[in-house]
């Protein structure tokens, strides 16, 4: 009994020792777990930053869906289109007989100046409007706008830039309206607006009365400056706000009026365009095989003969707005 009696109190404080330990070693596993738990969030969180440093800044939503007061301009020639609409139109009039060869060799002639000096003849472009003018006056407007459509369809669906055409839709499903903005006729314009699902056209107006076209243009072609104007005029009057708005170009005769908008976009640039993107951090996108492809030389450029018939020619297509 005497020895039960000294292993009685021995249990007893053994048990409670037990009981002791036993709540000491949670209480440490329990802190100890903490403290893991918050040094691996903190290494989590010193990785995250370490790869947000390493990435490029996210760019905000763009477009922004349902901005009703945002709008996106497109020019039309070598951003949406491969080419130029008034070529392709004016291949479509002389297989329509609409002018003579000798007329074709003038029309061709401006064309290759332009592109492969780079620089738009104030003579040439004169010449070419004024023969455009004289060929297409006393035609009815429908008349034009019928053989349009069927141009369309032989020369310019199939040369319609994907990449383009997917960021005029990316407007369109966030609710935005999309407009043409070229020299090409206002008329050629509006049918291939049309034909893309977009909202409009701004484009070169010609005079027309009684449907007939009389040979003058109303002003002068959209070009340059002038479709800036065009861009302010439009978003004035349909609420627009421009800083909100983008524009598109594959021309420096463009900057005016992708300098006007809060997101311009250099799309297939030429050299100066790029130049002038690059140096203002503008967006870039190139949808041709090469940064040279859009380039014509001398053997391209004597084979758009037929083409360059309608640099002029299709100018004259358009009549005034009621």
């Amino acid at each position: 009994m005497a020895a039960l009696g000294w292993l009685t109190p021995r249990r007893r404080s053994a048990t409670a020792r037990s009981v002791l330990a036993g709540e000491a070693a949670a209480e440490a596993a329990r802190k100890t777990s903490l403290q893991l738990e918050q040094e691996r969030e903190e290494e989590a969180a010193a990785l995250e930053a370490a790869r947000a440093s390493e990435a490029e800044p996210e760019e905000p939503e763009f477009p922004v869906v349902g901005d009703v007061r945002a709008a996106a301009f497109f020019d039309l020639d070598n951003t949406v289109m491969q080419g130029a609409a008034i070529f392709h139109f004016g291949r479509g009039l002389y297989k329509r007989k609409f002018f003579q060869r000798r007329e074709l060799a003038r029309f061709a002639w401006a064309q290759i100046w332009f592109r492969l000096a780079g620089v738009e003849d104030p003579a040439h472009m004169q010449e070419a409007r004024d023969s455009a003018l004289s060929i297409v006056k006393g035609h009815r407007v429908s008349e034009l706008m019928s053989i349009g459509e069927e141009i369309y369809d032989e020369y310019m669906a199939d040369r319609i830039w994907p990449g383009t055409r997917a960021l005029a839709q990316a407007h369109l499903d966030a609710g935005q309206k999309v407009w043409l903005v070229t020299a090409a006729p206002v008329e050629t314009a509006t049918i291939i607006a049309r034909r893309l699902g977009l909202t409009g056209a701004l484009g070169t107006v010609a005079e027309s009365v009684d449907g007939v076209y009389t040979g003058r243009l109303v002003g002068e072609l959209l070009h340059g400056p002038a479709k800036a104007e065009a861009v302010r005029a439009l978003a004035a009057a349909e609420g627009l706000d421009l800083a909100r708005c983008a524009a598109y170009s594959d021309s420096h005769n463009d900057i005016p009026m992708l300098s006007l908008v809060g997101h311009p976009y250099a799309i297939n640039p030429d050299t100066k365009l790029r130049r002038h993107a690059r140096d203002r951090d503008w967006r870039l996108r190139d949808y041709r095989t090469g940064r040279k492809a859009a380039k014509i030389g001398i053997p391209a450029a004597a084979g758009l003969g037929a083409v360059a018939g309608g640099t002029a020619a299709a100018v004259a297509l358009h009549r005034r707005r009621r």
